[in-house]
């Protein structure tokens, strides 16, 4: 069974550009997995010690380990677990220090997104003064 993995790996590695994007989806859950395990380890938790703590099954902690799909709340369950749920948010920027964004908007805070190919239609509609 060991070696068919490694052959699965092989094969996904040689997968046309058009598939790369789930190729890279799939190294990086592997990848997060594998970081989660040695991370638990490292702490001297088994699998049903840390679903346990966390309330996942032991499937769930299996299935994250193995860089199979699992809930959002199941990871961030984990990484609270492990004392790392500040590293998520970390991850990402803070939206609220956009201070060039704020002088544009001056101070208004943005309430919806809008598509960057939208062009603005000019009307047609004219005031009757402007023909002469």
């Amino acid at each position: 069974m060991h070696v068919n993995w490694i052959l699965l790996d092989k094969v996904r590695d040689m997968a046309p550009i058009s598939a790369q994007g789930f190729t890279t989806v799939e190294r990086e859950l592997r990848d997060l997995g594998t970081r989660i395990a040695r991370i638990r380890l490292s702490r001297n938790l088994t699998q049903a010690s840390l679903a346990r703590e966390t309330g996942a099954s032991v499937r769930s902690i299996k299935r994250l380990e193995a860089g199979e799909n699992v809930s959002l709340d199941t990871l961030i369950r984990v990484l609270a677990a492990l004392n790392l749920g500040d590293r998520l948010a970390a991850a990402l920027p803070d939206p609220d220090v956009r201070p060039v964004e704020r002088i544009r908007l001056e101070g208004h805070e943005r309430q919806r997104a809008r598509e960057r190919n939208a062009v603005q239609k000019a009307t047609d509609w004219a005031w009757g003064e402007d023909e002469e």
